[in-house]
């Protein structure tokens, strides 16, 4: 194999020996089985609680169908949901009665009837539905359906994708956690998991060497840690041939290093907050897992790039449930984050301030070990005793937001966040962009700012609507959340070109503790034409004494423009007057302030019925409109942002 970062760290341990190192991997993942009662029965009263009632409203509610008409949708009408949200909901009904049935401990024979263990059967039910589908892909990734022009999946051409992952990474932790209880209720399953993950995962994985996930191109994305991960828990787990299990983690972290190669230093990630989660931490989870089985030689976790990437959840926190969300990452994080994995990794690398952001998000969100996050990762949270203890813990220590830096520059993804006070969320918050328009889930967004006022975001990104099959296809920039004109940036007689030439230049930033300050040449965002320079400079101030601080946005340009228009999307009430308008949403306002003279303000609301949009936002978001009365051939314009009273 190539010699990569990870290769270079694990050194010969990727040679020979490495099937040895290997030998017997089940007793050293991190989760015990099912018969470890030590361990689940120790799980603490209200973690366990909330385990067992969403397992008892699963049974409740009937099984999700995987039927081909929704699959066929996505080539009918675009519509991905109809199949792939029954595919996440029968995943995490199976998820949580696995959880069920471990905690619980229940098991019967094969031959004994009625419900005598009714979160395993419901389990085996759910587990042989998986194994019946025809795929495990999600209709808008299976390129080889597509290129035969059918609309009905071939079982016998597997493709790999983020669906076959989740569902081959189900099968591994189930049949590894409740493996013993399954030899005895349902004799043959483990036998049939093990046949539909080779045909559908592994042996594709090892057939096909040049899927375009893997990113050998030097473009991975998040999909290459997310199907490397469930590969190695497949190969882990499930693969009984040691030379061949050694064989499949090479491959691993042959392809696993595209990925880690190319990481910036900053530990940045241009997908954005939610897509943290589906790449960056995997990568996380990957080495716990690998050192795991393998001891020293296989330990990586030791490279300096991870205590960055680690830190860039906090980083981009802006209070609450709300987050800087740059490119298709929604505003607010959904209740089904792995917060241990980020605790854990605080513990290790000595980050206290990361540990207690995640116990913070775990809290928030309501759910230490939520089930939705994957089989996997909610196992091991609940084997943690120090996390559940953590999260369950009736009162957190009153020290603020420790994790919540005064001002923070990520200088390769080019993105800059400063508050108003270090270590809480009162007050104003300002994160602005530089970047290009060629980034992964790209919006076109370049220059583009936030600002927030008690971790409340008011000036804000809409975010990503429900994802279609045009959404990553050439017409992706039709839908008007993608495009600039949704975006705070300026409009200079064009909006923003997609691509990653179409970019900012001339990045500056300035952090001296009274000023927060980036400036940038965006002109290079827009097509050529009688642009000549376009300069936006933010600055969050910090006035000594009593003054308040403000947000002023600065732009200059140059150039015989048909028009000019500073755009701004706002959430939340907005009055509109002369020079000046009021942002106000739940408790927390911001006031606007131009020269009335020099622009003309006009407002229009944007109805939200796109489910995802309406989640973040409520109903509405409004969209306010500086169109300066005469750009000229040159020409200043100051929009301040200051807490509203």
């Amino acid at each position: 194999m190539t010699t990569g970062v990870l290769g270079a760290s694990f050194r010969s341990a990727l040679g020979p020996e490495l099937a040895g190192l290997l030998a017997g991997p089940a007793g050293r993942v991190g989760v015990p089985d099912v018969t470890c009662r030590e361990v689940w029965d120790g799980v603490p009263h209200p973690v366990r609680e909330r385990v067992l009632a969403g397992a008892r409203a699963e049974l409740a509610r009937p099984e999700p169908r995987l039927t081909a008409g929704a699959w066929a949708r996505a080539a009918r009408d675009g519509d991905r949901g109809a199949y792939e949200d029954r595919a996440w909901e029968l995943q995490e009904r199976v998820s949580r009665l696995v959880l069920a049935a471990v905690l619980t401990g229940e098991v019967a024979d094969a031959a004994d009837a009625g419900e005598v263990c009714p979160h395993l059967d419901a389990a085996v039910d759910g587990l042989v539905r998986f194994a019946e589908a025809s795929t495990w892909c999600w209709a808008s990734h299976d390129r080889f359906t597509a290129a035969r022009g059918e609309v009905v999946p071939d079982a016998d051409e597997p493709y790999l994708d983020l669906g076959a992952a989740e569902v081959a990474a189900l099968f591994a932790w189930a049949d590894h956690v409740l493996g013993p209880h399954l030899e005895r209720r349902a004799p043959g399953l483990r036998r049939r998991l093990r046949r539909e993950v080779d045909l559908r995962v592994l042996a594709p994985f090892e057939r096909v060497r040049d899927w375009r996930w893997i990113g050998a191109d030097g473009n991975p994305n998040n999909w290459n840690p997310w199907i490397h991960s469930a590969v190695l828990a497949s190969a882990l787990l499930l693969c009984e041939d040691e030379a061949r299990r050694a064989g499949l983690v090479r491959l691993v972290v042959e392809g696993l290093d595209h990925y880690v190669a190319v990481l910036p230093d900053d530990g940045g990630v241009d997908e954005g907050i939610a897509y943290w989660w589906a790449g960056a931490c995997r990568v996380l989870e990957v080495l716990d897992l690998l050192a795991g089985v393998g001891g020293p030689a296989l330990d990586a976790r030791a490279l300096p790039l991870l205590a960055q990437l680690l830190r860039y959840p906090q980083r981009m926190h802006l209070g609450g449930s709300w987050y800087v969300n740059v490119g298709d990452a929604p505003p607010r994080l959904s209740g089904d984050r792995p917060w241990h994995v980020p605790y854990r990794w605080g513990v290790r690398l000595g980050q206290p301030e990361t540990s207690a952001h995640a116990v913070a998000g775990a809290r928030q969100e309501g759910d230490p070990a939520p089930p939705r996050a994957g089989l996997g990762r909610a196992l091991a949270a609940l084997a943690d005793p120090r996390w559940c203890g953590a999260v369950a813990a009736e009162s957190a220590p009153d020290d603020g937001s420790p994790w919540l830096a005064g001002e923070v520059w990520l200088p390769r993804l080019e993105v800059l966040v400063a508050r108003q006070e270090a270590s809480s969320a009162q007050g104003l918050t300002v994160a602005v962009k530089a970047g290009h328009n060629g980034e992964h889930h790209n919006h076109l967004d370049v220059g583009s700012y936030w600002v927030a006022v008690d971790g409340r975001p008011l000036v804000v990104d809409a975010g990503r609507p429900r994802y279609t099959t045009q959404t990553f296809g050439p017409d992706r920039y039709a839908a008007w959340p993608f495009r600039s004109e949704w975006h705070n940036v300026p409009e200079p007689g064009h909006p923003q070109c997609p691509g990653g030439e179409f970019a900012a230049r001339e990045v500056a930033v300035s952090l001296d503790g009274a000023r927060s300050v980036l400036s940038a040449e965006l002109s290079g965002a827009y097509p050529a034409g009688p642009l000549t320079s376009w300069n936006r400079t933010v600055r969050l101030v910090r006035p000594a004494g009593a003054a308040g601080a403000y947000v002023d946005v600065e732009d200059t340009w140059r150039g015989r423009l048909p028009y000019a228009r500073l755009r701004h999307l706002l959430s939340g009430h907005v009055e509109l007057g002369d020079g000046w308008a009021r942002v106000r949403a739940q408790g927390a306002g911001v006031v606007m302030h131009w020269d009335a003279a020099f622009a003309a303000a006009s407002t229009e609301q944007v109805e939200l019925d796109d489910p995802l949009l309406r989640a973040s936002w409520g109903a509405f978001l409004t969209r306010l409109t500086l169109t300066v009365r005469a750009p000229g051939s040159a020409g200043r314009a100051v929009v301040r942002w200051e807490q509203a009273g």
